[in-house]
């Protein structure tokens, strides 16, 4: 890993905001992905994605990505209440409804990851949808029932990832869970009390005055403290990211803190993980198994089936097949699993192929989608 590496890391990923552009419309993380793929196993190999400076660039990367992700959850959004009940009850249903299909899907292809295939179609990824819907105000009561499934799908396939994806450990991985989750708990409770006694509203106001950014790196510090120990434990990153997202947006994060926090993740450490994750994948293999090509499209097309059957309870289509988008979840599967060295070539890539298949679908639906989350404004009756 060298600076130059690392200069051309930085100007391809242009690539991905370039190709958000509303000519093309094609999320940012799939561009940078595809910069990773052009530039490593599967192009130029200019990128050794097992060099371990890059990778661990990569960790934080995918760290801050998930904690991103986490604080786009609408934790304090009293309005949710009000779909909290169907929401729930839609997203345990969509979970039901994927164990059968995830193992049928295992039991197709010939593999024993039918477990781990059930939770990517139970998924939902809140940091896709909502930066989707585009501003749009979300105060329809299907709308309020369609952010809680996600938010609670999200969470819960995060926490469930790491102990489908190694069945064998899952005792191992559920103790790390426990640990991280005790300690983002612990990490609330302090930031709540600096919040309600006001110590919060001093340090910003000093931090502000003279640039210190003394709020970013405090939530720095216990990020990275929890990511330290979700490695300890054998726990992904991506647990830990969003577990600290999820207590910086139930305490309420200052909007100077996010641009900041946005700014390190999008400008910097995100498209340095999704090129480096591109750089890992092997296309190649994938051309070479076309059983691969087809396991990634029964994921997509599955999770779509999975997520729309929910219109049989009264969710409008769009919002149903909306709440199949992935992201997260495949890409915290990808990493972890070459991690652990337990997929053949084609299977991580076959995973984001699928995670596509959503993504395309969301990016055709999204006009509907927000047109559905929003109620419809009536004209006034003129008075007689």
């Amino acid at each position: 890993m060298s600076f130059a590496v690392l200069a051309l890391i930085c100007a391809v990923a242009l690539l991905g905001p370039l190709l958000s552009l509303p000519r093309f419309r094609i999320p940012v993380v799939i561009g940078e992905l595809a910069v990773g793929i052009v530039l490593g196993r599967t192009g130029l190999e200019v990128l050794d994605s097992s060099n371990e400076t890059l990778a661990f660039m990569g960790a934080i990367g995918f760290a801050l990505v998930m904690f991103v992700a986490g604080t786009h959850v609408p934790v304090l959004d009293p309005a949710i209440r009000r779909g909290i009940g169907r929401g729930a009850l839609r997203a345990a249903a969509v979970g039901v409804l994927a164990v059968p299909v995830g193992l049928g899907i295992a039991a197709l292809f010939g593999d024993d990851h039918g477990w781990l295939y059930a939770v990517l179609l139970a998924s939902s990824s809140a940091g896709l949808v909502l930066p989707v819907l585009g501003g749009v105000k979300v105060t329809s009561t299907v709308g309020l029932e369609f952010l809680t499934q996600i938010a609670i799908a999200d969470t819960a396939c995060i926490v469930l990832l790491p102990l489908a994806i190694d069945p064998a450990n899952a005792g191992r991985a559920a103790l790390g869970t426990v640990a991280v989750g005790l300690t983002a708990g612990a990490f609330y409770l302090f930031l709540n009390w600096a919040e309600k006694t006001g110590r919060r509203r001093t340090v910003h106001d000093i931090s502000e005055k003279r640039k210190l950014t003394i709020e970013l790196r405090v939530v720095l510090v216990m990020l990275f403290a929890l990511t330290a120990i979700a490695g300890a434990l054998h726990v992904s990153v991506m647990l830990s990211g969003f577990a600290m997202g999820i207590v910086v947006a139930a305490v309420g994060e200052p909007k100077r803190m996010a641009n900041q926090m946005l700014a390190l993740s999008e400008g910097f450490f995100a498209p340095i993980f999704f090129v480096w994750l591109g750089s890992s994948l092997d296309l190649r293999a994938l051309a070479g198994h076309p059983q691969g090509i087809a396991l990634g499209l029964a994921l997509g097309f599955g999770a779509l089936l999975v997520h729309g059957l929910l219109a049989l309870t009264g969710q409008p289509v769009p919002l149903a097949l909306t709440t199949a988008a992935q992201l997260g979840v495949p890409v915290g599967a990808a990493a972890l699993g070459t991690q652990l060295g337990i997929f053949n070539d084609s299977e991580p890539t076959a995973m984001l192929l699928g995670a596509l298949v959503t993504v395309v679908a969301v990016t055709i639906l999204a006009p509907r989608m927000q047109a559905a989350v929003a109620p419809k404004l009536v004209p006034a009756t003129a008075p007689d």
